[in-house]
Order: structure tokens, then sequence, then C-alpha cells
């Protein structure tokens, strides 16, 4: 297995293991090597193996057994998965309302305990390596600091990223990639591209709270798609809007949605080029979480079935790299020439050194092992999580069980009222985000979305019990009432 020579000897025996782990080649509960017999397959001293192991036992991805050795941690308790919703016979207009705002990263007291965030915290990422390379771009190239930038991205920036794209199961001609300010960014242009107000746009159920207040902006309808916990967007319903409604355009994140974290399997995704291409009608492709999906096969878009430019590929590596830096680029297909002029009428460009530091960072030998590090450290939070919430939250809790991510997507009770619940948390300084935001229609009222992106303590952890004891307890209150 490949391994980044620049890394310490004892992190690179860490990282082949807890990719091992995370891909199921080690699986749970399993015994593995003892330390002597681990330095001896590595030509090692003992105590780099015991470092690796201690490393490994911190992002719990394995335990200690006294006097038996090291085993790979045992996944949380099995729950079961949520449930799909019926469809939506009718677009709906969309009226973002005062608490999706208030809850998902607006103005929270710095005080607060949130379950919010779908961005890691800083401490899973290397604001260092950032620093470095954002240091070398301005050194290098300081008199772009005093020119205009051009309003597609600089040329090299815009390589690396058709380079990247290569990882995506992409082949993009750098002149057709365009850096915008973020993946939102990019989406809007796209919309703008492809739509006239009052036009409906297709999307998953539930769905991301920013895609509705992108929708909201333009004035656009939206056509909820029923979207299944695990292999996402239902595009036999899709096809039946398809035949019923005036739909213009198809916004989906195919790997690890948001909220539900779902992953479409690759048939459909090529599926749904073929029927964006019959169709005649754009699809546009959200990728921000395909590196934090488990699985390569998962990083494959939708855009590299696409043989007719009817996919518009958006992206950018907030959720993975540095959200500081505010980057995001897009591919528009058939659309290109378009989303250029929207872009030069209505924004312009982005920093050329930022975007040099960022083609810097992406195509750095050492990137991949970066990955692999954000890797274990989101997957650890996520199996805490959902050990709390087995433990502690009402009997008939559904929770889904994403390969990748940083967002839990539970199905309470159906008598749970999860605004309610949001309320009495709020009260003790926790915040979570209700299902309803998720949704035009009101919908989801009993469920709740947990990201463990952001800050992340045992505070936390102590936190997310609470949550489930109240949830428990109101539970129980109703149905004495009752």
């Amino acid at each position: 297995m490949a391994t980044d020579d620049a890394l310490p000897l004892y992190l690179q025996i860490a990282e082949q293991l807890a990719q091992l782990i995370r891909n199921g080649t080690l699986a749970r509960g399993e015994k593995l090597p003892s330390v002597r017999e681990l330095a001896r397959q590595h030509g090692v001293a003992q105590t780099t193996v015991v470092q690796a192991y201690h490393w490994l036992e911190d992002a719990r991805l394995i335990t200690a057994r006294p006097r038996s050795g090291f085993f790979v941690a045992a996944r949380p308790v099995s729950l079961p998965e949520p449930s799909t919703p019926r469809p939506m016979r009718r677009p709906r207009e969309v009226s973002v309302d005062w608490l999706g705002q208030r809850i998902l990263g607006r103005n929270q007291p710095e005080d607060m305990l949130s379950f919010s965030s779908g961005t890691p915290g800083p401490e899973l990422f290397n604001p260092d390596r950032v620093r470095r390379a954002v240091v070398r771009a301005a050194q290098r190239h300081r008199n772009l600091l005093c020119t205009y930038p051009s309003s597609a991205g600089h040329v090299d920036a815009r390589r690396a990223l058709a380079r990247y794209a290569v990882s995506l199961g992409c082949s993009l001609d750098p002149e057709n990639i365009v850096i915008t300010g973020g993946c939102m960014d990019s989406i809007a242009l796209c919309l703008r591209a492809v739509t006239q107000p009052g036009d409906v746009v297709a999307l998953e159920s539930p769905t991301h709270f920013s895609f509705l207040e992108v929708l909201q902006g333009l004035h656009l309808k939206a056509l909820e798609i029923p979207t299944h916990p695990r292999n996402g967007l239902s595009l036999d319903a899709l096809q039946l809007a398809l035949d019923t409604q005036p739909v213009k355009a198809v916004m989906v994140v195919p790997t690890l949605s948001n909220p539900l974290g779902s992953c479409m399997p690759q048939a459909e995704r090529k599926r749904l080029a073929q029927m964006a291409a019959r169709h005649g009608m754009a699809v546009i492709e959200d990728a921000i979480y395909n590196d934090l999906a488990e699985v390569d096969e998962m990083r494959r878009t939708v855009k590299s079935y696409d043989t007719t430019g009817h996919v518009m590929l958006c992206d950018s590596f907030s959720k993975t790299l540095a959200p500081g830096l505010r980057l995001g680029w897009l591919e528009a297909g058939r659309w290109t020439d378009k989303v250029r002029a929207i872009k030069d009428l209505q924004a312009g460009g982005q920093s050329a050194v930022l975007e040099l530091a960022l083609a810097d960072l992406i195509t750095q030998a050492g990137h991949a092992a970066a990955m692999r590090q954000l890797h274990v450290g989101v997957a650890a939070r996520m199996d805490e999580a959902r050990r709390v919430i087995a433990a502690h939250f009402p009997q008939g809790t559904r929770v889904s069980d994403p390969p990748g991510g940083l967002l839990l997507w539970l199905e309470l009770p159906r008598a749970l009222d999860s605004v309610q619940l949001h309320e009495a948390c709020l009260a003790r300084q926790i915040l979570i985000a209700p299902g309803t935001v998720f949704s035009t229609s009101g919908r989801f009222r009993n469920c709740l979305r947990i990201g463990v992106g952001g800050d992340w303590s045992p505070a936390h952890l102590e936190a997310l019990r609470t949550v489930g004891d109240m949830a428990t307890r109101m539970l129980r209150g109703q149905r004495q009432a009752a």
C-alpha cells in the first residue's frame, strides 16, 4: 500500500491500518498483529508500532485489552435506518423561515454547544499546511496582488482542478472550468444559467437548507423527490415528476447527501446522466462531500457519465481542506458560456493568489495523506455520536449510517416534535436542527439532523446524551398524558 514518505514512520503505519479498518478489510472486533509482529513486518522499532497503536486508540479505531492485545473497535450498536418520504405531488414556493437561519450557522453564541455544523472544525484540518501554501503563493506571485483577477480563475489553478477532477472520474478541459466563491456560489450560477423565475427545480427530500435559500432568492419553485437514506434520490419518482411537471433542472448530491448522508449507486448515477440527456434538462451536481466518502467508488460523479453536457458539476474544498479560502469551482457543460457571462456581470473573479495556493495544496504529494487523516478523525466522531444515540435516545429511534461525512439523520418516534425538542435544548445552550428546516412542506417534524463538524469535545458528547434523555422524557410525558 502506498504511503507518504514525508510522514513519520508511526503515522505511515497507523494510516495504513486506519484505511484497512475503514474499508472493512480489518473487521470490527478483529485482533491486530502484536507489537513485535508488526514491528518485524515493517522493519521498525517496537516503540514505533506502539506509537502507531496509540494514535489509532486516540482515533477510537482500535481498543487495547489487557493481556490480549489490540483489537479493531466494535461498531456502535446497529439501529434501523430512517424511512423514505412519500412523493410530493406539486412544486411549492420556497419560503425559508427564521428557524433555519438561526440554526445553521448564523450568529450563534460562542458558549452554545452546537450540532448544526457539517464542516470539520479547525482541529481536523491542518492550518499550518494551508498557511504555508498561501505564503508561498503570495511570495511567488506577489504581482497578482496588484492586478484584477480573471473572472474564470487563474489558468494554473484551473489546470490543477482539471487534474484533481480525474479522481472524480472526470476528464475536463481546464478552459471550461470556472472558479467561484464557493460551492453554493457555483450552484447559484448554474441555476441562473438554466432557469427563469417561476421555474420548477427538482431536488432531494429532505434537502440541504442552503439549497432552499438559493431557490427562494431566485424565485424558483421546489419539487421534492423522495430520497432513500442509503441509495439517494429515487430516479423512478424523478421520472414520474419529469412526465407530469415542467421540471427545468435537478439539484442532487449523489455522494453523502445533506442531510441524509446517502450515496447513489453508480448504475443510478449513469442512469441519471442518461435521463438528463433524454429530457434535455440540467442536472446540477454538488460534489462537496465526495472526498469524505470512505469508499473510493463513491467519489465518482454523475458528471463522469455525461456525454452530452447536461450535467453541471459544482464543488469546493471547504469541507476537506480550508473553508477560509472561500473558493469553489464548476464545469457547466453546454451552459459554460452562459455561466461565464453571468459571472462576468455579477461577481468578477476571486483572489488569484488564493487560487494558486489551492492549486498548490491539491497537487502536493501529501494531499492524499491529509485526506486519510481527515477520514480517521471524522469517522471517530461519527462512531462516538452513534454510540450515544443508541444508548440514550428513545426506543424506536432510526438513524442513518452514511459511509463517511459528518451528518447523521435521526427519525424519532412519530409522537415527538423535534421543533419543541429544539426549543427545550436551546434553553440548555444546546443547538440541534429539527427536520422541518430541510423541506418546504413542514415535513420531517419528528426528525433531526446531527452534525459532528465544528468543535467537538467531551462536553459535546455529554450534550448529545442530554438531548437523547430530554427526548425520552418528552415522549414518556406525552404517552402518560394520552
